[in-house]
């Protein structure tokens, strides 16, 4: 008796082997053709990328530069590509640089965050000229104090770009918005003795910085009349006192002095009040350093009267059609005081007493003693210093400890 016959799989068998095959070969196919798009979106990517970054990083100067370098690049990034854009932000510079006075001017304040900067502002501002800052927050000096700064000249319609001077793009943007019919030039890389740190900074910024502003300046149409501050440090070695406008300034004594020949403070305050010890220099003579200290609104009396007595410019759109204006002024407090007195003025006003580290001065530093002779600015626009130095530190004392929240601890101020 024979058995029924198993049922025929082969034709089953083969048809699964074939789906799955298909099924294999589709998923390779759309897994090349993902990587295929992948691979190509990510180049597209990268050379946007290389491309957006091309035009707005300038090339590094050196595989040795620091971090303020690199805080340089960072802000070029950020006003060329992001603040430098948009109608919101070409209307806040208009809006800031407007003048509200008749005849009023249209001011370009570098370096607006930094004391000097801040204070020009203001005075600017307050008087009905158009004001409009540039700033790049480089943290040599506390960012937190520049930040206070420029959330104080926002309150007064005072706004501050954040851009660098080596920034063409931005200052060629700026200049296009903006008809500036002054520019007032405060922007450096300050301290004498960071430079020997870092040289490259000061090379970047009070030359680079300050060559490629004037550069801009000269192709704007219309040219707008420079003021720009430069350092009592210029006349370096000059035994010569009081310093004059005349005097040689080919001896600088230290790589700050130099880099602010081109263009043309007192010691850290709260370490007294807080107990630390405070370094008090002595030249390499063993003799007193003495600074002709000037209080900040007679600084800002003379900046301003720079720009109310400067000429409009001779060019236009680069062309130079007549000699240019070229002053050169002294400010000062024309009362030099030893740093020993200056301390001994701020222990009398804290009432405690001062733990003082004597150093003396390396040869290639800080310049002995400063004493300005201001004759020419009190000849062209009246200046005079009113404020001497104990009255001066009294109001520094106060707002500084007021600004600090430290003010209950210090009776009399």
């Amino acid at each position: 008796m024979g058995g029924a016959s198993p049922p025929d799989t082969s034709k089953t068998t083969k048809l699964e082997r074939y789906n799955s095959y298909i099924r294999r070969v589709n998923s390779t196919k759309l897994l090349q053709a993902s990587s295929k798009l992948l691979f190509r979106v990510t180049l597209l990517v990268a050379l946007l990328l290389i491309f957006f970054f091309t035009l707005n990083y300038p090339p590094l100067s050196s595989s040795s530069d620091n971090n303020n370098h690199h805080i340089h690049a960072t802000n070029n990034f950020l006003s060329s590509a992001f603040y430098g854009s948009g109608a919101a932000w070409e209307k806040q510079v208009r809006k800031s640089s407007t003048p509200r006075r008749p005849n009023g001017f249209s001011v370009l304040v570098t370096g607006a965050a930094g004391f000097v900067g801040s204070h020009c502002s203001l005075a600017l501002k307050k008087r009905g000229d158009g004001v409009l800052g540039l700033d790049n927050f480089n943290s040599y000096y506390d960012p937190s104090l520049k930040r206070a700064r420029q959330k104080l000249l926002k309150q007064h319609e005072i706004y501050v770009v954040e851009g660098d001077l080596n920034d063409s793009e931005l200052l060629n943007k700026l200049f296009d918005i903006v008809p500036f019919s002054h520019v007032l030039h405060l922007a450096a890389q300050a301290g004498v003795r960071y430079a020997m740190q870092n040289p490259l900074s000061y090379v970047s910024s009070n030359i680079g910085g300050f060559v490629n502003l004037l550069e801009v300046a000269k192709a704007a149409d219309p040219q707008p009349a420079i003021v720009w501050a430069s350092s009592s440090s210029v006349y370096g070695l000059n035994t010569k006192v009081p310093f004059s406008e005349t005097d040689r300034t080919d001896q600088p004594a230290s790589l700050y002095a130099a880099t602010k020949k081109p263009a043309r403070k007192s010691p850290t305050l709260i370490t007294i009040f807080t107990g630390k010890g405070i370094n008090v220099y002595r030249t390499p003579e063993d003799k007193e350093v003495a600074r002709d200290f000037t209080y900040i609104d007679d600084i800002v009396k003379g900046c301003v009267g720079a720009l109310d007595t400067a000429e409009k410019s001779t060019g236009s759109g680069g062309k130079k059609r007549a000699p240019a204006q070229l002053r050169v002024y002294n400010l000062g407090n024309t009362a030099p005081v030893t740093v020993g007195k200056l301390v001994g003025i701020l222990e009398s006003l804290l009432s405690v007493k001062a733990k003082k580290h004597v150093i003396k001065m390396p040869r290639n530093g800080d310049v002995p003693f400063t004493h300005a002779n201001v004759s020419q600015a009190y000849r062209d626009f009246g200046y005079k210093p009113t404020t001497d130095l104990a009255a001066g530190l009294r109001k520094f004392v106060k707002w500084y400890l007021s600004y600090y929240g430290i003010e209950s601890r210090v009776k009399g101020i």
